[in-house]
């Protein structure tokens, strides 16, 4: 199934008639971040439309969520990422291209990038990331090619020639942090608690509507083009034993640390099958190798999310780690 969402002219600024357009892995299901961004680009008053495949229909639960995406606005028309001519029929009625596709799917945008460049009237492109940096990771080797693949994404935008924005996010809220990183785990220990390394290296959490609203505030602004827009807000950078102690002072207890040092995860992360331990991966990168924050934003090809838009509300870690008490 393939979602695709494509807002009309912009009424805030309709000298640069901008039009927005989310797409969606057709083998994915319509995934709450994606309803998100769709919100988001309403509440910012740009009109939706979205691309759905024709099998979507007889699945009950793809079609109950393709129609909250109808309920929250969005205009629904029938084609599919696999399909080049329906994408250009898409593309041709807007200016901006928001891609959120599943990670396993990141190489399928390569027909909708195709169609991009054909097109020849897309303003802005923003593709499937919102996460790490790809090309700052250094676990190369490690992670089954989750960031090649993104950055090989990349790499093809820009010979293309495609005017891009890239949203660096990091984690979602919803990954890992319920748990208070311990993988396996649903929601955040009392008792034990296991620290990866030696718990000093920072990594960053967003909550996905807050993603949604900084992209979408993003995707028309000329100080993102050809830019990274980084999102490492204030509250939301720290490392295990600050998510620990934040953690600990909320539940009124101390927990038992267990450590777990960076041979014996990488030696977990060799033993353990894929993808079973991409979560050991994904903490290894972050809380151990720093590929979050090891960086500095540099103006030249990067931009800060909260530095451009500091009246833009966000949920904070604290806050978020209160609706798990």
């Amino acid at each position: 199934m393939s979602t695709l969402q494509i807002p009309k002219s912009r009424t805030k600024k309709p000298i640069f008639r901008f039009h927005f357009s989310t797409c969606l892995g057709y083998n994915s299901p319509v995934v709450p971040p994606l309803i998100l961004r769709v919100r988001a680009s309403l509440e910012f008053s740009h009109p939706t439309f979205g691309l759905v495949r024709d099998s979507a229909d007889s699945e009950p639960n793809k079609d109950h969520k393709i129609q909250s995406l109808s309920n929250a606005g969005a205009t629904l028309l029938k084609g599919s990422l696999e399909d080049e001519l329906s994408l250009l029929e898409a593309i041709k009625q807007v200016d901006v291209v928001i891609c959120a596709v599943s990670s396993k799917q990141v190489l399928d945008q390569k027909l909708l990038i195709r169609a991009i460049k054909q097109a020849g009237c897309i303003k802005r492109f923003i593709p499937a990331e919102y996460g790490s940096d790809p090309d700052k990771t250094r676990i190369s080797g490690l992670d089954n090619g989750f960031y090649s693949r993104k950055a090989e994404i990349r790499r093809l935008v820009e010979a293309e020639g495609i005017p891009y924005t890239y949203i660096s996010c990091n984690y979602f809220m919803s990954y890992l942090l319920p748990s208070l990183v311990q993988p396996g785990l649903k929601t955040p220990p009392r008792d034990k608690v296991t620290v990866f390394g030696d718990g000093n290296t920072k990594g960053v959490f967003m909550k996905e509507s807050d993603v949604a609203a900084f992209t979408i505030k993003g995707v028309d602004d000329p100080r993102t083009l050809n830019k990274v827009l980084h999102l490492r807000p204030h509250g939301n950078v720290y490392s295990m034993n600050e998510l620990i102690e934040i953690w600990e002072t909320k539940i009124g207890k101390k927990l038992e640390k267990l450590c777990v040092s960076e041979e014996e995860l990488l030696k977990k992360i060799k033993e353990t099958p894929y993808p079973d331990n991409m979560p050991y991966v994904f903490i290894y990168s972050s809380f151990v190798k720093g590929d979050q924050t090891y960086f500095d934003i540099e103006s030249s090809n990067g931009v800060d999310g909260t530095k451009l838009y500091p009246k833009l509300k966000y949920t904070t870690i604290s806050e978020f780690l209160d609706t798990l008490l």
